[in-house]
């Protein structure tokens, strides 16, 4: 029996079954996996055995309309038996079918949910509204490069509402949720860029929570980590600053042209005298810039509320500098 449904998985998954990336389905988005090839295969099974038993029951109604209509007033139809080969038929036929479809489905999210035990990890943190990815060695990216023909499993976490990565090209998609961990895995079948959304609504820039996955060919990926963890080194602090700036989120909620968002702007923000909720005040300065980076909620700008995320743990000092040297800048 188990062999038997494994052929018919196979039947019902087998769409482009070897390399399907770039592959576009006519309804679907690009396939950058195998097993976007096989997820794509049991929708198109369901689909079409959907759309066969919904015009084979359409067609059935309309002839028994005609065919038994009551022609004459008072008259009475021939008497209507049941026949026991084709209730037999009609039960048992669904069944198998219906049958296939969870076994199929079964092993399909089994897949989906167990990643490999070789596979590469990257942490995520999803907040309003970015996307951070971290990588084995530290650094820290807006966007996700992966190697491909790897397995890679992201292990996902929130520091405010639940979020949800979705990365169509892959089928992949799962909630990320404040306060603890949930794992999604993919592999990559070739080099490529697919975007990625929140599929979560998260509030006001929900829409804006964007980025992208770049899968490398092979090789190619270790080498674009090496240069990409020592960027601060090759450029200068204010344009080591500006990219983190980007990189980090913080232009989600901090302009630099004086618009105040969900936190205040940073121009002109460097040596500015500030209230804060508590009652106390203060001057905008080196001290002040880090103790808001690592903990943002000490001392909270009067009229603003305290939902930035901490960065204690995710930020070196060199970053910090950085990004201070950027403030200092935008006078």
């Amino acid at each position: 029996m188990i062999s038997i449904l494994d052929t018919l998985t196979k039947l019902a998954g087998g769409i482009q079954t070897q390399g399907s990336q770039g592959d576009h389905p006519f309804w679907m988005p690009v396939r950058g996996s195998e097993t976007a090839a096989r997820i794509d295969g049991l929708f198109d099974f369901i689909l079409w055995v959907s759309i066969f038993f919904f015009a084979l029951i359409v067609i059935l109604m309309v002839w028994f309309m005609i065919k038994y209509r009551v022609k004459e007033r008072g008259e009475v139809g021939p008497p209507i038996y049941h026949n026991t080969v084709l209730e037999f038929f009609w039960t048992a036929i669904p069944m198998i079918i219906v049958v296939i479809m969870f076994w199929v489905g079964f092993k399909g999210y089994m897949d989906l949910v167990v990643p490999p035990a070789n596979a590469y990890e990257i942490q995520v943190t999803g907040q309003k509204w970015k996307w951070l990815f971290t990588y084995p060695n530290g650094y820290v990216d807006d966007t996700l490069h992966v190697p491909a023909d790897q397995p890679v499993t992201l292990v996902m976490t929130s520091t405010d509402v639940v979020h949800s990565m979705f990365i169509p090209a892959f089928r992949a998609k799962m909630d990320v949720f404040p306060g603890r961990y949930s794992k999604l895995w993919f592999e990559a079948d070739g080099p490529g860029e697919y975007p990625i959304y929140c599929a979560e609504y998260c509030g006001t820039s929900h829409s804006a929570m964007l980025s992208q996955c770049i899968a490398h060919p092979p090789g190619e990926f270790e080498t674009w980590l090496t240069e990409a963890s020592n960027f601060l080194d090759t450029v200068s602090p204010e344009e080591g600053g500006k990219m983190l700036y980007d990189m980090r989120g913080c232009a989600q909620c901090h302009s630099i042209d004086g618009t105040n968002r969900i936190g205040p702007s940073f121009q002109g923000a460097f040596g500015a005298q500030r209230a804060f909720t508590d009652g106390t005040e203060g001057v905008v300065d080196e001290n002040y810039i880090r103790e808001s980076l690592l903990q943002p909620q000490s001392k909270v700008v009067a009229g603003y509320d305290g939902v930035m995320p901490a960065f204690q743990g995710r930020m070196n000092d060199q970053e910090i500098g950085a990004l201070i040297a950027y403030i200092k800048s935008l006078q």
